[in-house]
């Protein structure tokens, strides 16, 4: 296989874990929530609530993928494997 069809396979495989990875953390915080705060608040609190624990279950889902990423990119060293996805574009003479 070539550089652009692992930068395209990756980037796909990625894709899939970054979309599991955020429902299963949508999941576990709404769990959280409902088995020891939401009995204590009321109704109109908890459509907020669930307004944050998805933008929560985002913003952690990029902290973790980007961590994840560099970390693999760095062990592996994945730069010897992929194309670059946004090329530098050159100056004009």
């Amino acid at each position: 296989m070539n550089k652009k069809t692992n930068t395209i396979l990756f980037m796909l495989g990625a894709t899939a874990v970054n979309i599991i990875l955020m429902i299963a953390i949508f999941i576990l915080l709404f769990w959280l929530y409902g088995r020891f705060i939401a009995s204590s608040v009321s109704p109109q609190v908890t459509s907020y609530v669930m307004i944050g624990i998805f933008i929560g279950s985002i913003a952690l889902t990029y902290f973790i993928y980007h961590r994840l990423v560099k970390w693999m990119s760095n062990k592996w060293n994945l730069d010897d494997f992929f194309d670059p996805i946004f090329k530098r574009r050159r100056k004009p003479q």
